[in-house]
């Protein structure tokens, strides 16, 4: 993966929306991208592990787990299963676990925070619609850059 710098970006594309910056690396790619595939649930992760098993063919997942510090969403298992499976990254708009692990993954993951304790497994959420969170709409098929200054997303993917 080419390197991005989203400062870059915002100076090329003034039209990129900027997401709001709370979230944390915790991944082993500190830059990475890709089109937007989206999953809307709390504290359930069934659609996570369910989305990671499959093909990703260099998206980026983004999760609104609706902003709970209450479990986490992603960990180790999930991880290692996005990396072997082709998957960009994740933002996730919740928390992840086993941090030490995701650090040395080839996988960009952007997380509110870390949480020891897992999720819920009910199958409850929603895939592929839009979901909003951190100022911005995050629809699927934009396009999601992200680094260590923040994250963007495009309506196109940027040459």
């Amino acid at each position: 993966m080419p390197t991005i710098l989203t400062p870059d970006i915002c100076d090329a594309h003034p039209e990129v929306a900027v997401v709001d910056p709370i979230f944390a690396n915790f991944g082993g790619l500190d830059a990475f991208y890709g089109p937007v595939r989206t999953i809307k649930c709390f504290e359930d992760n069934s659609l996570v592990k369910q989305a990671v098993a499959e093909q990703g063919d260099g998206a980026v997942l983004v999760v609104d787990a609706g902003g709970s510090s209450r479990c986490a969403m992603l960990g180790d298992m999930l991880a290692e299963q996005a990396v072997a499976n082709g998957w960009a990254g994740v933002v996730m708009y919740g928390c992840v676990r086993d941090v030490d692990i995701l650090a040395t993954l080839d996988l960009g993951i952007q997380a509110l925070g870390s949480h020891p304790r897992r999720s819920e497994k009910h199958g409850e959420g929603q895939r592929d619609i839009p979901v909003t969170f951190a100022g911005v709409t995050f629809n699927p098929g934009q396009w999601l850059y992200a680094d260590n200054n923040g994250i963007v997303l495009a309506d196109r993917e940027l040459a």
